[in-house]
């Protein structure tokens, strides 16, 4: 039996997987952004700070289609990932569990250089480590795999909702003092100000009590993802095309009752859970599942096409959307902190996005995967990966 291990070959990729990479990395560089240029977010008065009525209709559109919609569809692809990964690896004939722990100990060192040297609001060194939990799920059936993602989620989602509803009085609390903090370090900082100001964020977002319910929403996505790889929905569309048009009608009521439901009544904060703890993970099975769709007609693969590219780069792409956040905002840099309006921010994603598509669309032509992809690989497989393409390959 082979025991040689290796990354999918390009004959092997599902392009509609990539795209909902894609996908994922302009839906978290949308979340992100703000975060990374103002303190609300985190402490609390986004609403108070950027008062105009455009400022508010901007914040809607991104808390119902993208808030808690693309960490999750990211977590879900990851879980995906992960499975296809254990099984190609089994089919070879070689220790799965010894390349799943590299390449979970490779992300989670990715992870560390991220959090504390460029953002408090990684989210690869909480997939390095939660991920290392799926290794206890790997044999188990579907079965008990959704029986604890939905467990999972139940349990997470209706206590604190009950809870948050009975305190719905105390909620909404603005931290003045923080958010002075932060824009005196970030803005007008040394770079150490920056980075104890950045590992105050990170101690504070992910404090010990916080890590259970963090583990409880990410946790079930990986799951979910898992099982969609074992079941093969996402492999051979065609085949399941009834399984998937049904969970797709499904997901997208939800998504629409519980991301959009709760602006009706004014979108009370202690309706957060279940916005991002329903809504959000079910508009993520409803943004792969759409892009799945959408790919098996000749039009909608058209269109939606370059997104792959960023999919596949995805690693390589999010890490620039951080290092380029850093150069703006941060008083190192542009020092832009706390300086631009939630439609600037907007208008800045997109455009930034779009320079993303054409340089990972000219890289592609070149090389087989991103930087980081290729390290990333090369130290999971434990051999350094080919990463110039031969005149004769394409990239897609």
């Amino acid at each position: 039996m082979n025991m040689e291990v290796s990354p999918l070959t390009e004959t092997d990729r599902l392009s509609w997987v990539d795209a909902a990479r894609g996908l994922a990395i302009l839906g978290i560089f949308m979340v992100n952004v703000p975060a990374f240029n103002a303190p609300y977010f985190m402490y609390g008065g986004e609403a108070v700070f950027w008062s105009s009525n455009v400022s508010h209709t901007v914040q809607a559109v991104i808390d119902i289609f993208f808030q808690a919609s693309f960490y999750t569809l990211f977590s879900f692809m990851f879980g995906f990932g992960l499975q296809m990964m254990k099984d190609r690896v089994a089919e070879k004939g070689a220790k799965v569990i010894a390349v799943i722990l590299r390449r979970l100990g490779v992300l989670t060192c990715f992870g560390i250089i991220h959090a504390f040297f460029i953002w408090h609001g990684d989210i690869l060194l909480t997939y390095g480590i939660l991920g290392f939990v799926l290794l206890a799920f790997f044999y188990a059936s579907n079965r008990v795999l959704l029986s604890w993602a939905f467990g999972m989620l139940i349990v997470y989602i209706v206590p604190l909702t009950l809870l948050y509803y009975n305190a719905r009085s105390r909620l909404g609390t603005i931290n003045q003092f923080a958010i002075s903090q932060a824009k005196q370090n970030y803005g007008q900082g040394t770079i150490t100000d920056i980075w104890e100001q950045n590992l105050n964020d990170w101690l504070y977002s992910n404090a010990p009590s916080v890590i259970p319910f963090l583990a409880c929403s990410l946790i079930p996505m990986f799951l979910f993802g898992m099982v969609i790889a074992r079941k093969r929905w996402l492999h051979e569309p065609l085949n399941y095309m009834a399984s998937i048009k049904k969970w797709w009608g499904i997901t997208g009521v939800l998504f629409i009752l519980f991301k959009a439901g709760p602006y009706l009544i004014g979108s009370p904060e202690w309706t957060q859970l279940l916005q991002d703890g329903i809504g959000g993970s079910a508009s993520a099975v409803f943004y792969v599942l759409s892009i799945t769709l959408l790919f098996q007609t000749r039009v909608g693969a058209k269109v939606i096409f370059p997104l792959t590219w960023v999919g596949r780069m995805s690693l390589s792409n999010y890490i620039f959307q951080s290092l380029l956040c850093f150069f703006l905002f941060y008083s190192v840099g542009l020092g832009w902190y706390a300086q631009v309006s939630p439609l600037e921010s907007f208008l800045l994603v997109t455009a930034v996005y779009a320079l993303q598509i054409f340089l990972s669309k000219q890289w592609l032509r070149k090389y087989k995967y991103g930087p980081l992809e290729w390290l990333w690989r090369s130290l999971t497989y434990n051999k350094k990966q080919p990463m110039k393409r031969k005149q004769t390959e394409t990239s897609y």
